[in-house]
């Protein structure tokens, strides 16, 4: 009976985090694009699997705690020995571990996206705001010190 339910629920999350990898390469796009409409749509469609991953997450360490077994692979493993479903157990738990993987490297990747941008636009501001001075150098080659720069809207 766990090792039914135990199953159901990798079968499950292994469809929510294929979804979420495709929602994070969308998210990867629309960053690219930088457009915020599709941005907001695409953390309202994550945030439901996002929730999902977690519950089904604490639902399978509490059946195999709930046997006396670990929460981790060796008591995954120690269950799948006294099981009949035993190997389909060990792959969709590997499934799942892979996905998962892709998901965490595609949210990397995604902040790095998000990072850049945001020294982009706060470079952007900067000059706008007449605070970030270009580095400009004397003929001695060391910086210049130039008078306060007004902001391009006062220029």
């Amino acid at each position: 009976m766990h090792d039914t339910n135990l199953l159901q629920l990798f079968t499950d999350d292994i469809g929510h985090a294929k979804r979420l990898l495709e929602l994070m390469d969308e998210e990867f796009q629309a960053l690219g694009e930088r457009d915020l409409t599709r941005l907001e749509l695409l953390l309202a469609d994550k945030q439901p699997l996002l929730a999902l991953l977690d519950q089904h997450g604490r639902q399978r360490s509490q059946l195999l705690a709930s046997l006396d077994l670990s929460a981790d692979r060796a008591g995954l493993q120690q269950l799948a020995e006294r099981s009949p479903l035993g190997q389909e157990l060990l792959d969709r738990s590997d499934e799942l571990s892979q996905l998962l993987e892709g998901c965490q490297s595609a949210n990397q990747r995604n902040g790095r996206l998000i990072r850049a941008n945001r020294a982009s636009v706060g470079g952007m501001l900067g000059i706008l705001r007449g605070g970030d001075a270009p580095g400009l150098y004397d003929s001695r080659g060391t910086a210049a010190r130039i008078g306060q720069q007004r902001p391009l809207s006062q220029a």
